[in-house]
């Protein structure tokens, strides 16, 4: 029942801050701030969302917290650059508000603590933090130091988006390891056909070389992530 309320707030905040909001409610937000008119409707259709969904007419502070905080952080937000990083501390605020107002209206703090107590205590939980972290940054370092020479070779570095390649390695790495922990293999086989889409230039020396380094690469993380995968696999059935 508790989860339930959790993911009902959830849903009322997604609904609200994104299918119910238009872009052109975010532009006059933007560009008037809280002169704008729109920045109170959208408030106040979130307020709305969230009473229907939490479906529990007793705990009307409940829409009322989430709408003036809402509305403090969207103020907020509506000075500060219009980036990703502002963005997501956006979402990361009105999301940390919902889970507090869930803890302090309907959470049981022993079944949380008993919660977190078991899971620090799990081998299982800390294999797969370790495997996690081992394959985002450790493993990345490790192929771009032994592929550095082909790097160079190929002119990766003359061209391209700023740290792309670091950032697909690590999600091709992520999603493997989460396919062979959870044993979609066919799902694996899908994205090793998707990154073969890759094929040698035909004339141009230099474009060959790109696709032999990125082919490379790719295999060299393809086989790392899977192998601690099995590891990991191993090491969870023991």
């Amino acid at each position: 029942m508790e989860l339930g309320i959790l993911l009902r707030l959830l849903m009322a905040h997604l609904l609200g801050d994104f299918l119910f909001q238009p872009q052109s409610w975010v532009k006059a937000k933007e560009s008037k701030k809280e002169k704008a008119p729109q920045m109170y409707y959208h408030v106040l259709v979130i307020t709305l969302i969230t009473y229907v969904f939490l479906w529990d007419w007793s705990k009307w502070y409940i829409p009322l917290i989430v709408m003036v905080s809402h509305l403090a952080i969207d103020i907020w937000k509506s000075y500060r650059p219009n980036s990703f990083i502002y963005f997501l501390f956006d979402q990361l605020l009105h999301l940390a508000i919902i889970f507090l107002i869930w803890i302090a209206v309907y959470f049981n703090s022993y079944l949380i603590t008993t919660w977190v107590i078991k899971y620090l205590n799990s081998s299982h939980f800390w294999t797969l933090v370790l495997s996690y972290y081992l394959v985002i940054g450790p493993l990345g370092i490790a192929i771009g130091k032994a592929t550095e020479k082909w790097q160079k070779e190929a002119g990766m570095n003359a061209g391209g988006l700023s740290k792309a390649g670091m950032w697909i390695g690590r999600c091709e790495r992520v999603l493997i390891l989460t396919f062979i922990i959870s044993n979609q293999y066919t799902a694996l086989g899908f994205l090793m056909a998707a990154k073969s889409i890759l094929r040698f230039g035909d004339k141009d020396d230099r474009e060959q070389k790109k696709t032999e380094y990125i082919l490379v690469g790719t295999l060299i993380s393809f086989s790392s992530a899977a192998i601690v995968g099995v590891i990991v696999n191993y090491i969870m059935k023991a």
